[in-house]
């Protein structure tokens, strides 16, 4: 069965980055489409990208305005989520998930899609 270990959230101040990482295990990610979400105090878990599992990728470009990238590295079964330029704003607690059973081209950011989860990693973005 799958498990998903988020990493790398912290404290950084606006204008940094952070890198985020996916780390899965039990199974092979070759065969998920894998998404990060958020989700900060009294608010809904967003969608902010989906990887395909042919690499292809969607932003939320609303929301990050291009300042968010998502990449995966099959052999060593990780995600991950570049994040430039924080605000404030970007406070939550970031999560990865993923989905088996779609197809090469499959992508969404529609948390009620996924259903293999990890726990979260805190992100701080705070001078």
């Amino acid at each position: 069965q799958l498990q998903l270990v988020e990493s790398g959230g912290g404290l950084v101040q606006p204008g940094g980055s952070l890198r985020l990482s996916c780390a899965a295990t039990g199974s092979t990610l070759t065969f998920y489409a894998v998404a990060w979400f958020r989700q900060a105090p009294g608010k809904e878990r967003e969608g902010l990208a989906c990887i395909r599992r042919d690499g292809g990728s969607t932003s939320d470009l609303d929301s990050a305005n291009g300042r968010f990238s998502i990449s995966r590295d099959n052999a060593k079964n990780m995600v991950y989520l570049q994040m430039n330029d924080l605000k404030v704003e970007d406070t939550a607690t970031y999560y990865c998930a993923a989905r088996a059973g779609v197809s090469s081209f499959w992508c969404s950011r529609m948390k009620t899609l996924f259903n293999s989860w990890g726990q979260g990693t805190q992100v701080t973005v705070s001078s």
